[in-house]
């Protein structure tokens, strides 16, 4: 229940603030809030959910059990380009690029009996 992005060209710390937002959630809570997210990391990060959650599918794994157990975005290469500038001069421009990685892990599923005893320490506390 693995899945990579190389080389997306967006720099990492962007793309940790989308990642940070959908870390220890179910799939289903996360592809909702990646929906109507304003950033720009949200489609290539909601499509490399849906392909880790293809990948549990092939290996017989049942969507609504998946949680995302770990979401990391690394530094991948940096393109260094020149701007020019004045008299003469040139600045360097860094365009940088991240690497994802998803894993999702399998929740086990809360049954009546886990429910009834989650109840009855609610009530008598």
């Amino acid at each position: 229940m693995k899945a990579f992005l190389k080389n997306y060209r967006q720099s990492p710390r962007k793309v940790r603030l989308v990642a940070g937002l959908i870390r220890k959630k179910s799939v289903s809570q996360a592809v909702a809030e990646l929906d109507f997210l304003a950033k720009r990391a949200g489609l290539p990060i909601k499509k490399l959910l849906l392909s880790a959650v293809a990948n549990a599918k092939q290996a017989g794994v049942n969507k609504e059990n998946l949680i995302i157990a770990e979401l990391r975005v690394d530094q991948g290469v940096t393109l260094k380009r020149m701007m020019p500038a004045a008299m003469g001069t040139g600045h360097r421009i860094n365009k940088r690029t991240s690497h994802l990685s998803l894993i999702l892990k399998e929740q086990a599923p809360i049954t009546n009996d886990k429910l009834k005893i989650k109840n009855k320490k609610v009530h008598n506390s």
